[in-house]
């Protein structure tokens, strides 16, 4: 009878063990990641660098152990840059039970996914996008590693003043990305005294720029800030050179460095990109050194700012896991708000309890012909 008993037990054992949910199976040796992006569509280039950066980072750190004995496995799922999309995949992955959500990609998608984050209680870390919205009002579950839209546009103005150019234009997405960018030229200009000469709008994932570029081209300016993703940029340029336009063209970050430097070709040539990540084409610092040499012999590795922001972030995350006293999604939020001034090599990131965004740093890029980017 004794034997019996022991048999039925241990058998109700195993059964209640296969009932639990895959993720609660999943997550004894693994600490899963959700990220919703774009990986088709206009602005996939965007999400699979990313995308492919974080994963170098963490199948490199898997390989030497995880942390502690855990190994971090990212899901993604492909939203197209579309805001319903990433609505319906947050709500999945927060049903699957992923331990945080990551690398959000653009701003509309990223609003369209961080209440649902803050409601679930589940951290928000390093979404691919500087917009204000999401950094104010502070939000205990969101953590920025990147630079504010709002800092990069600082830059680029301040460099076109610096330059006597006051007649700027702003081509922007006619979304909730768009407006983060015109918010933010609009901000730096006024406090020099001045205001853009036009502004004009495409739609999210079309290149139908015509009547943006008569609108902006018919005003004269002397410089265009671009705040769209790389093929509207990319579409706007040659409208605008085709129609005799002679001025330049500054884009920020999220257009994707790398792959609006293909989509133009030699029509590159002189185009202004700010960045918020380090110079990643040569060891010149530690931390681009250690991704350069990461993704020696990696698959479908590509030296670029998108991949390189990936790479940052999941290095980031990594480490806000490293310093947790516990395995629960709080102790995650304690972990990152630990990093004080924490050096990656060369840059820094520095959360605290009341301050949720990592860095401020932003500097300016051109491209050549040739496919390089200068610094």
């Amino acid at each position: 009878m004794q034997r019996r008993q022991f048999i039925q037990r241990l058998g109700g054992a195993a059964a209640a063990t296969l009932a639990l949910p895959t993720q609660a199976q999943a997550e004894r040796n693994r600490i899963v990641l959700g990220q919703s992006a774009a990986l088709s569509g206009p602005a996939a280039e965007l999400g699979l660098q990313f995308q492919r950066g974080a994963k170098l980072y963490f199948e490199r750190l898997n390989a030497r152990g995880g942390i502690n004995g855990r190994v971090i496995e990212l899901r993604s799922l492909d939203d197209g840059y579309e805001p319903e999309r990433c609505k319906a995949n947050t709500e999945r992955l927060i049903r699957e039970e992923v331990f945080a959500l990551f690398g959000y990609i653009g701003t509309p998608t990223s609003l369209a996914a961080l209440p649902l984050a803050t409601a679930a209680k589940v951290p928000f870390v390093a979404p691919f996008t500087g917009a204000q919205a999401l950094r104010d009002p502070f939000n205990r579950y969101a953590f920025h590693v990147r630079a504010s839209y709002f800092d990069e546009t600082a830059r680029i103005v301040n460099q076109l003043a610096s330059l006597g150019t006051k007649k700027i234009a702003v081509f922007h997405q006619n979304d909730s990305y768009g407006q983060a960018g015109l918010d933010g030229v609009t901000r730096a200009m006024k406090t020099l005294g001045l205001t853009p000469v036009a502004t004009a709008t495409v739609e999210r994932n079309s290149v139908e720029v015509a009547d943006a570029v008569k609108a902006i081209t018919g005003a004269g300016p002397e410089a265009v800030v671009q705040i769209s993703a790389y093929k509207s940029c990319a579409a706007f340029i040659r409208a605008a050179r085709k129609a005799g336009y002679g001025g330049g063209f500054y884009n920020v970050s999220f257009v994707g460095t790398a792959a609006l430097s293909r989509e133009l070709g030699a029509d590159a040539r002189g185009v202004v990109v700010s960045q918020v990540m380090p110079y990643p084409f040569a060891p010149v610092s530690p931390l681009a050194g250690e991704y350069l040499a990461a993704g020696q012999g990696a698959a479908d590795f590509e030296v670029n700012y998108s991949s390189m922001e990936g790479y940052v972030a999941a290095k980031v995350l990594a480490e806000a896991l490293r310093r947790t006293t516990g395995a629960s999604r709080e102790d995650l939020v304690g972990g990152l708000e630990n990093l004080r001034e924490h050096d990656l090599g060369g840059f820094f990131v520095d959360f605290n309890a009341r301050k949720h965004t990592g860095s401020t740093f932003a500097e300016m890029t051109i491209l050549t012909q040739d496919g390089r980017v200068r610094r």
